[in-house]
Formats: C-alpha cells, sequence, structure tokens
C-alpha cells in the first residue's frame, strides 16, 4: 500500500499572492511525488476558472497538464472533483490525460479506511442562495447556453466573477467547528451509511481537523493562496498534514 494525496484550493489563474509562482509550485508538487504513490485526489478549484468547449479548452498550463499525464502514465491513480469555480469540466482531463472525474460525495475504500471526498461546497443545511446558484451552473440548459458564447465573452465573464469572490478580496474564512454546515453533513452522513473514518474536503480556504461525533474524522485543506498545504495518507502512518516546499 502507497501514498495518497489530498490537494484543494490552487485556484490557478486567480491574479492575486503571485500567481506564475503558483502555478510553478504547484506543477513541481505534481512532479516531486514519490515513486510508491498510489493515487492523487484533486478536491476542485485547481483552477480559478475553467470552461470547456467541445473544440476549445483554456490556454496555458502546459506544464501542469504535462505533468499530470505523466503521473497518470506512471501508474499513478489521478481523480479530479468539480469544484465551484472550476465546475464547467467535461470531458478532457478525462480523454486527454486520463484524470478520473468524481462527483461529491465519494465513498473510497485506501488501504482498508473507509473516506468520504468531496470539494465540499453546498454540503450540509443551509445557504439556499447558494445551492440554487450551484443547481444553475450544474443545469444543462445554463451550460448549453453558456457554451453559445463566442470563448473570448464567456472567459471575460467568468473572470470577472471570479475577481468578485471573497478570496480575491482577501476575505478569511473562519472554520466554525461544529456549527458548520460541513460538519453537520459529516456527522448525519456517519449516522445514515456508518463506517467513514476520514472525510476529506476542500472549498473553505482554511486547515481544520476534527473528531465527528457519529465517527471518524474531519480534514479540511488549506488552499495554495496562502500556503501549500496537502494531505498524505498512507496505512502505516495515518493522514498526515504537509506544506510543499519547492526547490527546483
Amino acid at each position: 500500500m502507497g501514498k495518497t494525496f489530498f490537494v484543494a484550493d490552487v485556484h490557478l489563474g486567480l491574479n492575486v499572492a503571485s500567481p506564475k509562482q503558483r502555478e510553478k509550485d504547484f506543477t513541481a508538487f505534481v512532479r516531486s511525488l514519490p515513486e510508491d504513490t498510489d493515487a492523487l485526489y484533486l478536491l476542485g478549484d485547481i483552477w480559478d476558472f475553467w470552461y470547456e468547449y467541445r473544440d476549445v479548452v483554456p490556454r496555458g498550463y502546459v506544464r501542469l497538464l504535462g505533468a499530470l499525464a505523466a503521473l497518470v502514465d506512471r501508474g499513478v491513480k489521478v481523480s479530479f472533483f468539480q469544484g465551484n469555480h472550476d465546475v464547467w469540466t467535461y470531458s478532457y482531463f478525462r480523454d486527454e490525460i486520463g484524470m478520473i472525474p468524481l462527483d461529491q460525495p465519494f465513498i473510497v475504500n485506501i488501504g482498508g479506511k473507509k473516506f468520504c471526498l468531496g470539494h465540499g461546497d453546498g454540503l450540509g443545511p443551509g445557504d439556499r442562495g447558494y445551492k440554487f446558484l450551484r443547481g444553475i451552473f450544474h443545469n444543462a440548459i445554463a451550460q448549453t447556453a453558456f457554451s453559445m458564447l463566442h470563448p473570448w465573452v464567456a472567459f471575460r465573464i467568468g473572470c470577472n466573477w471570479s475577481r468578485n469572490n471573497r478570496l480575491a478580496r482577501g476575505e478569511e474564512y473562519v472554520f466554525k467547528g461544529k456549527e458548520e454546515p460541513l460538519y453537520k453533513f459529516a456527522d448525519s452522513f456517519g449516522v445514515m451509511n456508518g463506517g467513514i473514518d476520514y472525510y476529506v474536503f476542500g472549498h473553505y480556504h482554511c486547515e481544520a481537523r476534527m473528531p465527528v461525533d457519529s465517527g471518524g474524522e474531519l480534514f479540511v485543506l488549506g488552499d495554495w493562496i496562502h500556503g501549500r498545504h496537502y494531505l498524505c495518507f498512507e496505512n502505516s502512518s495515518g493522514m498526515k498534514s504537509g506544506y510543499f516546499q519547492n526547490n527546483e
């Protein structure tokens, strides 16, 4: 049993906190994963905005995409969750790179432990306004209508939307523990499904680790804006938190 890595919220393309260096660092992270790596889970918002047409995808990120493809060619299972920023990914990552698209909440057994994974947005009670908006973004009719826009127009709209979020404004989020909807989701999910050892999510841009009353532990990944946070699970040592240092 080898290592499994988790990362979220890199927000490539967001013009804050040295975006070019962030891209270089994340590419170096992918290249640096050790030979005994079994899997890499990308838990959403790797890109700050992504929209792919049937014959057109965003420019740039060539070295990163090549590094991910090389990782797949090594036999590492690379899985990808849509976040609320890179929600409009379709078949490109799967067909051209070999990444595996997953929907939250996703249950998987890793080294004899049961994991519940996802980006983390829209899970738990409350926030009906966001859930309504999320439903529109995932709606096939809305997606088809957006695809009719010229890429120049579509990407201007998408990038302007991203620049107006709390992350671009420099607002930091404080995780509210048991009052957090994500914790409430994990607790109720454990009651209904049972046997979950680890819940791992992103989205909140603040690291958190806490036990869940119904069993297991909840981990929330930090982002790559304020740090270079990742999680690594190994059967012999459990879950470890780390920060990537680019030595390239």
